[in-house]
């Protein structure tokens, strides 16, 4: 997997959880950046025993600073 399709992948999936939460919690939508990002974090680390191994090993050393980079990216 190239690194452009993995980051991709890593956005993707980032994407995913945010959707998660914003529907359990919806206020999260009005939340900064970082809290946003700490509570993906958090889920993911809930989760990861749910997800694929593809996606486990994306995530697996995914940074609360990568995940707020990720969505900095995705709210522009």
């Amino acid at each position: 997997m190239t690194e452009e399709h993995a980051s991709a992948q890593k956005r993707k999936l980032i994407n995913r959880f945010l959707t998660k939460l914003t529907q359990e919690e919806p206020q999260m939508y009005y939340a900064s950046t970082s809290e946003v990002a700490r509570s993906i974090h958090t889920m993911i680390k809930e989760h990861t025993n749910r997800l694929s191994v593809e996606e486990q090993a994306l995530v697996r050393h995914v940074s609360i600073e990568e995940i707020q980079g990720l969505l900095g990216f995705h709210l522009k």
